[in-house]
């Protein structure tokens, strides 16, 4: 496949599908052969912003794409499988944004259905590819902090539904969801971005014990709404305990500590590509035992990645994800995130979201080895 023949073809123009195309742009050699969207206004609203062509429907924009192209899914969630299963009937590579599948039956159906038809399928997000997340994953291989014993994740929004979200709008004129995105809820919409980094690290999860519970009522919209609080604690395989905090109730924090014997490793920013990791050695001074006070920064020697400015929250390449898979795809490999780490992701995600108060230890039933690590950070 030459460079000129990366093809991507996007289903849905909704708040995502902006963020994609600003970070499409910091690669050159993918086009975008057609986009489509059932809402006949935003699908020309974007069209006419980015400069693009709308297929006339979806069977039209799936014959436009090259069969060693990739779709981009970009509908609501509710919407994943049904149109997974139909790229994949037609021929082609999916990537999807998160989650996979709304149930682990149905991500246990599409990607057998991906396996038996020689296709790859593969799930966001993809910010496990980005310069933090690979800067983290190398420190722990090489042992920077010892052998890392706990971690603590957060990924903690605020008051979420005080927030003045009906003005949040992309570039392109799409509002912020806020119905679908109380209804989906925040721990299939976020939990992925920290545990997508633990499992290209550790592998797989063998044990969740969990509990999710609404505990803001009355949001905006209509319900029934998900869990707007979740808090995990992860057994893995081969890897050390961690507990992993979703909600969009508490105070913003993003951070994450690695705790090895020798310190630990911290991330402050989940969804910055560019986010500093820190390194605090242990030390003892007289009496006492602490972190050392000016921790270390970490950096990965050379050129890692294209970089896109910050919009909102963000400072995040959407594109990572789909341009690693069109690499796969020319080099006859799994891409990073398909596969068996696309379905193990999707399963322990919804076995945190749907844990409720009396789930106790769920046993996963799927597993994923580490990741390997991007060419830049080995």
């Amino acid at each position: 496949m030459r460079d000129q023949d990366k093809s991507v073809a996007i289903i849905g123009c909704g708040f995502v599908a902006d963020l994609y195309m600003r970070s499409l742009q910091t690669f050159p050699d993918i086009r975008v052969t057609g986009v489509w969207d059932h809402d006949a206004a935003r699908l020309a609203a974007f069209c006419a912003h980015w400069g693009l062509s709308a297929a006339p429907d979806q069977a039209a924009l799936l014959d436009m794409l090259p069969k060693d192209g990739v779709v981009l899914n970009l509908t609501n969630p509710s919407a994943h499988f049904e149109v997974n299963s139909a790229c994949l009937n037609a021929g082609h590579h999916v990537y999807c944004e998160k989650p996979l599948a709304m149930t682990v039956a149905e991500a246990k159906t599409l990607t057998e259905l991906a396996a038996a038809k020689g296709l790859q399928l593969a799930s966001a997000p993809c910010s496990v590819l980005g310069e933090a997340a690979q800067t983290l994953g190398q420190a722990i291989r090489n042992g920077t902090a010892g052998t890392p014993r706990a971690i603590y994740a957060e990924l903690d929004d605020g008051f979420v539904p005080q927030a003045p979200f009906r003005k949040w709008m992309t570039e392109s004129g799409a509002p912020w969801p806020y119905e679908d995105e109380f209804r989906v809820g925040c721990t299939l919409e976020h939990a992925g971005y920290y545990l997508s980094w633990l499992l290209s690290w550790f592998g797989g999860v063998r044990s969740v014990t969990a509990a999710s519970a609404e505990v803001i009522p009355d949001k905006a919209g209509t319900g029934p709404f998900a869990p707007d609080l979740s808090v995990a604690t992860l057994f893995f395989e081969n890897g050390p305990v961690t507990r992993l905090t979703c909600s969009i109730v508490a105070p913003h924090d993003h951070g994450m500590k690695v705790i090895g014997d020798d310190g630990v490793l911290t991330c402050n920013a989940a969804w910055d590509n560019s986010a500093k990791i820190r390194y605090a050695r242990r030390m003892t001074v007289r009496r006492k035992l602490l972190e050392h006070p000016f921790p270390k920064r970490l950096r990965i020697a050379g050129e890692t990645h294209p970089k896109t400015g910050r919009w909102g929250a963000a400072s995040m390449n959407f594109a990572l994800g789909p341009a690693e898979m069109l690499d796969a795809i020319a080099e006859d490999r799994p891409s990073r995130l398909s596969g068996n780490y696309a379905l193990h992701l999707t399963e322990v995600t919804l076995a945190i979201q749907n844990a409720g108060d009396d789930t106790g230890a769920q046993k996963m039933t799927t597993t994923c080895q580490p990741m390997e690590p991007m060419p830049w950070a080995t």
